[in-house]
């Protein structure tokens, strides 16, 4: 079987701790592949904040979600802290890749790794718009 394989950037621009709480836990004891994209989510949400950002408005732009990795390192269990580096790559015309790594702030293992594509987007006008100034300024590599 062919497996995904999904390279993380070296540097990181912001991290996060996040709790497993119960509802991120599946019938087989262990963090749910599910649970991964609303953990993410939240440490999204956080990095964006610290920028000044929401998902609706970064320099006058919303975003939306295009497609998602996931690649599972190790299980993750209820009550572990998990710290999410986030880092932003691949900025395009009218997108970005928000790359994430997760690990377990207690043992040290990388529990996963994660890519979420994003496009910028009018949410008014229902179509995909240019990345912001402001934001290709902060995060192009220089």
């Amino acid at each position: 079987m062919g497996r995904v394989k999904l390279d993380v950037p070296e540097t990181f621009k912001f991290a996060t701790d996040v709790y497993v709480r119960i509802d991120d836990i599946n019938y087989g004891g262990h963090l749910g592949n599910d649970a991964i994209l609303s953990l993410i989510h939240e440490a999204r949400v956080r990095f964006l904040k610290e920028y000044g950002f929401t998902e609706f408005n970064i320099g006058g732009a919303g975003i939306i979600m295009v497609d998602s990795v996931i690649v599972y390192k190790s299980e993750g269990f209820y009550g572990d802290v998990l710290r999410i580096d986030i880092s932003v790559d691949d900025i395009s015309k009218s997108g970005c890749d928000f790359f994430y790594k997760l690990t377990n702030k207690e043992s040290g293992k990388e529990v996963a790794r994660a890519k979420t594509g994003i496009a910028f987007f009018d949410y008014k006008k229902r179509k995909v718009v240019e990345v912001p100034r402001k934001f290709r300024e902060l995060f192009s590599k220089k």
